[in-house]
């Protein structure tokens, strides 16, 4: 790795690994090569930016103390404005650098991502995307099958959260790094396309391989539970929901939460982030 991205890389990691999350140097050319023009990164294919995923540690090292922290005031994602925290602090330990966030969940005025989410992290070879065509001779006729990533430590349990884009800073010999391929044949790859497509809620997917570590007990109680009662199951106090009582400016949050306008992100941490259309990816 270039001297320039490792030690940028190492002083995002400084920021943001303590709390449960990595990240993953790749170019800009290396998405856009894998997709068609609508869906580019508008910067010159050198550029250099870096993927953010959150483990299964960023729960209890990040979220919970942000819940905990900002538990007396309505919070409309907690989990995207906790990222977004996290993210604002890389900006300002880093303020010579000019950067641009994108979140996993945002969109252009017309509803098409910003960002492919799941594209992005297999170009940076932090996990393998795989898809309906990485199945020769596929059982499932005309039903539409969404494709999914799994990482080679932590399998189906982590969230991609975004990308960090460097416009000025350019790296044209950073070679690409492959994701790992943790689920090579076609019968392991047919049962994880299944069992996200039609079974995420039992969450066995996400052992497609075998994790290092897991979503605790807590953690999937959490996110299993309404919206309204989770700070309830932490133990903390429920905002009130006057808006009378709100502060104007929440807390931590440096970059405005958006509502996700992508029908997977319904499903909230149950599967992995999803951003239609990914069939043009790798």
């Amino acid at each position: 790795m270039e001297t320039q991205v490792a030690e940028l890389k190492q002083k995002i990691e400084d920021t943001l690994c303590p709390f449960g999350f990595e990240v993953y140097p790749f170019q800009v050319a290396w998405y856009n090569a894998l997709l068609p023009p609508a869906f580019h990164l508008p910067l010159p294919g050198p550029t250099l930016a870096f993927l953010v995923l959150s483990t299964p540690a960023m729960f209890d090292r990040a979220l919970k103390p942000f819940l905990q922290s900002c538990h007396l005031r309505p919070l409309t994602d907690p989990v995207d404005q906790c990222v977004a925290y996290h993210l604002s602090r890389v900006r300002k330990n880093l303020p010579e650098l000019q950067m641009e966030v994108i979140a996993d969940y945002e969109v252009h005025p017309n509803r098409r991502p910003k960002i492919l989410a799941q594209t992005a992290a297999h170009v940076a070879g932090a996990a393998y995307y795989y898809q309906r065509k990485d199945v020769e001779a596929d059982p499932w006729g005309n039903q539409h099958i969404s494709g999914v990533c799994i990482h080679p430590q932590y399998g189906g349990w982590f969230a991609i959260r975004g990308v960090m884009l460097l416009p000025g800073i350019e790296v044209p010999d950073l070679p690409p790094i492959k994701p790992l391929d943790c689920v090579p044949t076609r019968a392991d790859r047919i049962t994880l396309l299944e069992g996200f497509n039609f079974h995420w809620r039992d969450w066995t997917y996400r052992d497609a391989v075998t994790p290092q570590e897991r979503y605790s007990e807590e953690q999937k109680a959490y996110f299993s539970t309404p919206p309204a009662q989770r700070l309830a199951l932490l133990g903390l106090a429920q905002p009130s929901e006057d808006p009378s009582s709100a502060s104007s400016e929440l807390p931590f949050t440096a970059i405005p939460p958006k509502k996700p306008q992508n029908p997977s992100r319904a499903r909230g941490w149950l599967s992995p982030k999803v951003s239609p259309p990914e069939s043009p990816g790798p």
